[in-house]
């Protein structure tokens, strides 16, 4: 996804702006002018390290933006640093933010199987002092880019890339939003008084990764150290409904997933105004 690219985006609905008090306009002017403009997009691949371990991200920018800006750490799927991951720092970089598309896995590894993925994930997750490092290392590098207004980062994240980035905010990464996609509830790091960001977390109300209890868990805690969040369940949509692979790779894999246009759409959408609340002022 490196080089340059022109597009002309309107995220902003007309029957949403006439809704709006006048402050509320002037709030939002600089976050509309950034989405309308034509865009330039660079994206390039970097290296960054935690500990003795080489990370390979992905990082993308509007180059016709010349102030700074809101960076947003990007979390790939349980199958590692990818195109996919790519993608979505790209559609972030076009809405007017910085996207960092991060390596949890450690010298850029890809998962070809899912007993792969889950070993990879699954030592993450298990290993959380080493996950979080990482993570931070990536929260550091974008920080310190030209292009990023330090005091402004978020994060999100899909599938285990959702767990980590729901995990890092309940412990207490300063964050200032985190949107989740398919993402795992059974947390190794759950809500507490830590949490700080605006969480979103979006799944399919049928995505079989996902049990009842580890739902009602989550959000039990999250009601009880009065989280500041809101919990989509799509009707009918399994794991993975963002990623228009899902359907190959359930066929290939004999895995419950699915890609969902709506749902993607929707959820891309509720995000899409998450970010535009959160850094309008």
């Amino acid at each position: 996804m490196n080089g340059l690219k022109s597009l002309s985006f309107l995220f902003i609905a007309i029957s949403l702006l006439s809704c709006k008090s006048e402050g509320e306009k002037a709030s939002t002017k600089q976050v509309e002018q950034i989405q309308t403009e034509e865009v330039e997009i660079i994206g390039k691949e970097i290296s960054y390290k935690s500990d003795s371990t080489v990370l390979r991200g992905y990082i993308a920018h509007n180059e016709l933006i010349d102030q700074k800006r809101p960076g947003i750490i990007v979390v790939h799927e349980w199958w590692g640093h990818d195109e996919f991951a790519r993608e979505k720092a790209d559609e972030l970089a076009e809405m007017g933010y910085v996207a960092l598309a991060v390596d949890m896995y450690g010298e850029g590894k890809q998962a070809n199987h899912p007993d792969e993925a889950m070993a990879f994930s699954s030592n993450v997750m298990k290993n959380f002092d080493t996950a979080k490092q990482r993570f931070m290392a990536a929260v550091e590098t974008l920080k310190a880019d030209k292009n990023v207004n330090p005091d402004q980062i978020s994060a999100v994240g899909f599938c285990f890339g959702g767990s980590v980035a729901l995990s890092m905010a309940n412990a207490g990464v300063d964050l200032d939003a985190v949107a989740v996609f398919h993402s795992g509830l059974g947390l190794p790091v759950m809500p507490s008084e830590k949490l700080k960001a605006k969480l979103l977390i979006q799944n399919g109300a049928e995505d079989m990764m996902i049990t009842d209890e580890q739902e009602k868990a989550f959000k039990n805690q999250l009601e009880a150290v009065n989280a500041d969040y809101e919990y989509i369940a799509f009707d009918g949509v399994k794991h993975s409904f963002t990623n228009k692979d899902a359907d190959s790779l359930a066929k290939k894999h004999d895995l419950p997933l699915a890609y969902d246009k709506e749902a993607s759409e929707k959820s891309w959408e509720n995000m899409t105004e998450l970010f535009e609340k959160v850094y309008s002022n």
